[in-house]
């Protein structure tokens, strides 16, 4: 399909308090669905655009609501496979005074169990975009190597790769594998996207532009700053869009929603600050809400 999206991602299933208490405490928990690439692909999908989603879960409930879920969105599940000798993940939110934790089962996961023989599943016939994220190296040591492939693969084809450096500490090995590994993932890819505080736990970088100096990205970099904004580096132009003020219930996905908003912008070809100012505007839809992704379906109407 020409001008696709492809998402390649684990998403799990989500239990979440309905009534907002400390998980041990709730007397009523929701089922919903997380993950950060097909987050992606639907908001793609709700904006107009044609996405993919490429991934495995298990051969159980959990992985059917998911592909049903995310395929109800308009987003084309044909790649995804169901592996019959491994569970779909499942992650809990846990709200409490000092912010959201989350707690994760997906260790033997199916989709931690993807590989180079993935590679297959992607179709980039077509495709504008391969969307990838620092989650998914972090899961597997064949996970990481698919990502590898896939990089070459898109660059032979001719495909952009975004890349969202979404740093999960508690995934990786260390701190030093994370560093290296994110940094050169990032590196490789066309659009980047990492937050402030994410470039300065992993590489020591306080600012937007130290970040930029550190990474020196091929192509395109935005550096999100929370509450503050977001930058976008592009060769020799920077570009700065304040975030608007926000009443916030909870940061989960926030990111995630940027990122579909910001590649909407490019893929309609809209100017730097639309294009931020649209990541923010998503973004927002989420930091008001309990849920990872919220429909945007109506965004032109709110």
């Amino acid at each position: 399909m020409t001008g696709t999206t492809v998402c390649l991602g684990e998403t799990m299933a989500q239990v979440t308090p309905a009534d907002g208490e400390e998980l041990e405490h709730s007397r009523e928990l929701r089922l919903a669905v997380a993950g950060a690439e097909s987050t992606v692909a639907q908001y793609l999908a709700d904006l107009g655009h044609r996405s993919a989603w490429v991934s495995r879960v298990g051969d159980d409930p959990l992985g059917r609501r998911i592909v049903a879920s995310v395929a109800a969105r308009g987003v084309d599940v044909g790649g995804v496979r169901v592996d019959p000798d491994a569970p779909t993940g499942l992650y809990l939110k846990d709200p409490g005074p000092d912010g959201t934790h989350v707690h994760y089962y997906r260790r033997g996961s199916a989709a931690s169990r993807m590989g180079p023989a993935d590679a297959g599943r992607v179709d980039l016939a077509g495709a504008r975009l391969l969307h990838l994220t620092g989650i998914t190296p972090a899961l597997s040591e064949g996970c990481a190597a698919l990502v590898e492939l896939l990089m070459e693969r898109a660059a032979q084809a001719g495909v952009l790769v975004s890349f969202d450096v979404n740093h999960r500490p508690a995934l990786w090995g260390s701190h030093e594998q994370a560093a290296t590994a994110l940094r050169d993932l990032a590196r490789r890819a066309d659009l980047v996207f990492v937050g402030r505080d994410e470039g300065e736990r992993l590489w020591g970088t306080a600012t937007a532009e130290e970040i930029h100096a550190h990474l020196a990205p091929r192509g395109t970099l935005v550096v999100k700053d929370g509450e503050v904004g977001a930058t976008e580096f592009a060769g020799s132009a920077r570009e700065f869009v304040p975030a608007p003020a926000v009443e916030v219930i909870e940061a989960v996905g926030a990111g995630d929603a940027f990122a579909a908003g910001y590649l909407s912008g490019f893929l309609h070809g809209s100017g730097s600050a639309e294009r931020l100012a649209l990541g923010h505007r998503l973004a927002g839809r989420t930091l008001r809400s309990i849920e990872d992704y919220v429909p945007a379906d109506t965004l032109e109407r709110t």
